[in-house]
């Protein structure tokens, strides 16, 4: 019998059986343990199911009577995400060079990382709250949520790119005596300008669905038409708003998918 086997079998994540095996008990003993140390109310959730058909019972057929009112909402969504995705992505930009470690010293560096932390540190929704109890309900309160969204995802993926350029056309302006300026505009701007457009593109895409979300919580748009129609019990308009902010998602789904092919 040859010693080298005629088929190629992919080689286990953990070479000892044992070791591996024993992985896999404590694993499922594990979540067992998890699953029944939860609090969960078995009666609720009995009862909840009743409930979840009667809301669905009320919400076919769809209703757009009230379409001014929808797209009175879905109008003020796009206003916030444009205009958060403007100020989020400019302000992300210094910030990114703060944070790109082969352009910014080590005080400075620090800080932009630590900036990026904080505004990843917190979902759309704990933002947005808190935003809502510091300047009112709105969309104020969503323009500045979203701000931070975006500069949580923008100015992260801007300083990877800037620590990836070609570093051979920083070091030429510098050794010709360029000012630091001139070497950001002519050497790092035309090596990050197609993945900031990308950027750009995608974070006006994640806004407008992420406007839906925080205008739950009380920061305007489209989000707060829905949670108005779920407090009057009128799941039919619900249904038609939900329906119209999948639709909008899809096709700026689309549009930027195809903006970001071309610009990439």
């Amino acid at each position: 019998m040859s010693e080298h086997p005629d088929t190629w079998r992919k080689p286990p994540f953990i070479a000892n059986p044992v070791l591996r095996w024993g992985l896999y008990i404590f694993a499922l003993g594990y979540f067992l343990w998890v699953g029944g140390t939860l609090p969960i109310d078995w009666g609720r959730v009995a009862d909840g199911v009743g409930r979840a058909g009667r809301i669905f019972g009320g919400a076919f057929p769809p209703s757009f009577e009230r379409s001014e009112l929808l797209i009175d909402g879905f109008l003020e969504s796009l206003k916030i995400a444009i205009l958060a995705t403007t100020g989020g992505v400019a302000l992300s930009i210094p910030i990114a060079f703060m944070a790109a470690r082969n352009v910014a010293v080590l005080p400075v560096y620090y800080l932009g990382r630590a900036i990026i932390i904080v505004a990843r540190s917190f979902h759309p929704v704990i933002v947005a709250i808190i935003f809502v109890k510091a300047v009112g309900f709105g969309p104020f309160a969503g323009v500045l949520t979203l701000i931070v969204y975006s500069i949580g995802f923008v100015a992260k993926m801007l300083a990877e790119r800037i620590e990836e350029i070609d570093f051979g056309q920083v070091e030429a302006m510098r050794a010709a005596g360029a000012p630091y300026f001139s070497t950001l505009f002519y050497a790092i701007f035309p090596q990050i300008m197609p993945r900031q457009i990308g950027l750009s593109i995608y974070q006006l895409d994640s806004n407008l669905r992420a406007s839906a979300v925080v205008g739950i919580v009380g920061a305007g748009g489209i989000g707060a038409t829905l949670a108005n129609a779920f407090g009057r019990y009128d799941y039919d308009f619900a249904l038609a708003i939900t329906i119209v902010i999948v639709g909008v998602i899809l096709v700026s789904e689309g549009i930027s998918g195809q903006i970001r092919k071309r610009v990439g």
